[in-house]
């Protein structure tokens, strides 16, 4: 009689304790194992000879079995929706909750809410991000795609845009009638043309817009396509391009690309596209704002000269001693910031002339860099919430 007391005391306390708990609907993820735990104690007691400890208790078993199977179900159409989906498993639980658990209509709803969301967020400061870069045999193109922080940018879905937004940057044309140079472009050209996308999140035909708009739902930040580059080249010419911090092929945070041009026809493919590689690295490297020193703009020479002056000043000597002195500065200036001036990263004994003209040499053919482009993820946002302008990447 002892041991059937300490039998019934344990399952009774906990039969009320759980039924009182259950009944409220809540406690999802440990229904199946209060429901093992049931089993156990009532296969305990039919074999001691006591098969209903508790008033009641196998009525409260079916009825709780029954709840069991509808939660795990539920379980799984938010587990699905999530996978379909990758939205906070809040929001899935509350569009399947609105929906009455109808999956299909559950997901029509996450992308309404996801667009509302995401509209919420586009006010938000965006600097992170990555630059996707895209290569066929008469053009590159690269574009930023930007995001609120480096854990968003390293998530496979959002560099997937990137990549096909760069890859359908190809088709647009050239408006500024250039047979080779720079083109940009920003959101007013691009962000209607149509995307066909092919992922398992984020797929169909849609606009760029409209597929940035589902994956900052789906990231629950601020996600927005910044700007573009083209850069096309001559029938005679080779495009190079080197990605700084890549996080896949195609992807990086700093992008450096080189125009070569060889006058006449020219087989000797390996020299040109090595040097123009070595090149591209020296862009990202050095940081060149110009071609080259006849190039530099007369504004930026005036600003240099008026800042060297005022150092040259301040030491005390004599005019002409000053004039020699800014004139000395004004060249280290040039070499610094144009690149036919600049050390070569690689071997900083010959700059960037004297390696064209060793390639020119080598392939027996002039060659000169025609054009080149330099972009970083998040360079000037500040600048530009501060101005309204819109920061200029280093072309020439």
């Amino acid at each position: 009689m002892a041991f059937a007391r300490a039998v019934r005391r344990p399952i009774g306390v906990f039969y009320y304790s759980a039924s009182g708990r259950f009944s409220s609907g809540n406690e999802y993820s440990t229904v199946a194992s209060k429901f093992e735990t049931l089993s156990q104690y009532k296969s305990s007691s039919v074999l001691l000879g006591y098969t209903s400890p508790v008033p009641g208790f196998g009525k409260f078993l079916r009825s709780f079995s029954s709840v069991s199977s509808t939660v795990t179900d539920q379980m799984n159409l938010i587990k699905q929706l999530r996978e379909r989906t990758s939205a906070p498993i809040k929001d899935v639980k509350a569009s399947l909750v609105e929906c009455n658990w109808d999956i299909d209509a559950a997901q029509k709803d996450l992308r309404k809410r996801g667009k509302v969301l995401a509209s919420k967020k586009s006010s938000r400061t965006a600097a992170e991000g990555t630059l996707a870069v895209a290569q066929n045999e008469g053009k590159v193109a690269v574009i930023e795609l930007n995001c609120e922080t480096d854990f968003v940018a390293r998530n496979e879905i959002f560099q997937y845009l990137a990549l096909a937004m760069a890859k359908h940057a190809l088709l647009i044309e050239n408006s500024s009638q250039q047979v080779s140079g720079v083109f940009p472009f920003g959101p007013e050209l691009f962000e209607e043309l149509k995307l066909n996308l092919d992922h398992p999140k984020v797929n169909g035909e849609t606009t760029v817009t409209n597929a940035v708009t589902e994956v900052a739902a789906i990231m629950g930040e601020n996600v927005k396509f910044r700007r573009g580059f083209l850069l096309s080249k001559s029938s005679t010419g080779v495009l190079s391009a080197y990605l700084h911090t890549s996080l896949q092929p195609g992807l990086g945070r700093i992008a450096g690309i080189v125009s070569l041009e060889v006058e006449g026809e020219n087989t000797q493919l390996e020299a040109l596209q090595r040097v123009g590689s070595e090149l591209a690295m020296h862009v990202v490297a050095a940081k060149p704002l110009f071609l080259s020193k006849d190039l530099v703009s007369s504004e930026a020479i005036a600003n240099e000269r008026e800042i060297l002056k005022s150092q040259a000043e301040s030491t005390g000597k004599s005019q002409m001693a000053i004039e020699k002195i800014v004139e000395g500065r004004l060249r280290k200036y040039f070499e610094e910031v144009a690149l036919m001036e600049q050390k070569f990263i690689v071997n900083d004994s010959i700059n960037i002339k004297t390696l064209v003209d060793n390639l020119s040499k080598e392939v027996g053919s002039p060659v000169k860099v025609a054009n080149f482009l330099r972009v970083e993820v998040g360079e000037g946002i500040q600048r530009l919430e501060a101005s309204d302008d819109e920061p200029v990447a280093q072309t020439a």
